[in-house]
Parts: C-alpha cells; sequence; structure tokens
C-alpha cells in the first residue's frame, strides 16, 4: 500500500484494542497448553522456567511477527497491520524489539497508558510507535 506518512490511515484504535485481546486470547490458550494456566493469576507472578519460558515466548511472538510480517493474529483478525512510518514498509527487527519493549510502559493498568497516550497523538501512536518509527494502519 502506497502512502506517504501524512495520509495514513492510522485511525484504527478500535481495531487496536480487539487486536489486543484477540492476542491476549493466543496467550492464554498457549498457556493453558502448557499447564499454565493456575487456579489464579497470581501464580503468573512467580519465578520459574515455564513463566520465563512463557514471557519470552510472548517477548518473541511480538518482536518477529511485527518486526518481519507486521501483524500478529490479533492484527491479522482485525485487517491492520504495523509499518515503517517513513517508508510504509515492514518494519524489521530492531523495530520489533522496539515496539515490544515499551509494552512495558505502554501496558500499564492494562494497556490504559497507552490508550490514553494514542488517542491523544496526531498519528494515533503508543510510545513503542513513536521509539520505533512505526504507524498501525489498515492492510
Amino acid at each position: 500500500m502506497a502512502f506517504t506518512a501524512d495520509t495514513a490511515p492510522v485511525k484504527v484504535t478500535g481495531r487496536r484494542v480487539v487486536a489486543t485481546l484477540v492476542d491476549g486470547i493466543v496467550f492464554g490458550l498457549v498457556a493453558s497448553l502448557f499447564g499454565l494456566d493456575g487456579e489464579s493469576g497470581f501464580e503468573m507472578t512467580t519465578l520459574s522456567a515455564a513463566n520465563l519460558w512463557m514471557l519470552g515466548g510472548i517477548v518473541a511472538y511480538y518482536v518477529v511477527l511485527e518486526g518481519f510480517t507486521g501483524r500478529t493474529v490479533g492484527k491479522l483478525v482485525t485487517g491492520i497491520r504495523v509499518v515503517d512510518a517513513e517508508t510504509g514498509g515492514r518494519p524489521g527487527l530492531l523495530s520489533g524489539i522496539a515496539r515490544t519493549a515499551l509494552r512495558i510502559v505502554d501496558g500499564l493498568l492494562g494497556y490504559l497508558v497507552a490508550l490514553i497516550i494514542v488517542v491523544n497523538s496526531d498519528r494515533r501512536r503508543r510510545l513503542g510507535d513513536m521509539a520505533a518509527k512505526t504507524l498501525v494502519v489498515r492492510a
């Protein structure tokens, strides 16, 4: 899709919310397959090998899928993708790392921080997008 950074179809905030929920469901399904779906969510806060593997898998999921394809399962389902803000192409591995690293801040209070920043930024970007120089657009 050819577009300039100023004309990119970035008004996809609702789709981003749904995509995040779908990705969360994917993580929940994977966790249950590996027996990590204990009786309470507090079990995921303990430091164990299984939880570290799950965390590593989540990081790899975002870095690899968004960096190389621009899409996670949630983004695929909702018809959006991550693109390089300047070229409109695939973001690349470093952008995937930057976006994922800032999920720590963006994800505070159930992604409320990200939502507040997205609806108040000119190109609907969260901190991770700003650091990685990416946009989330309609596919």
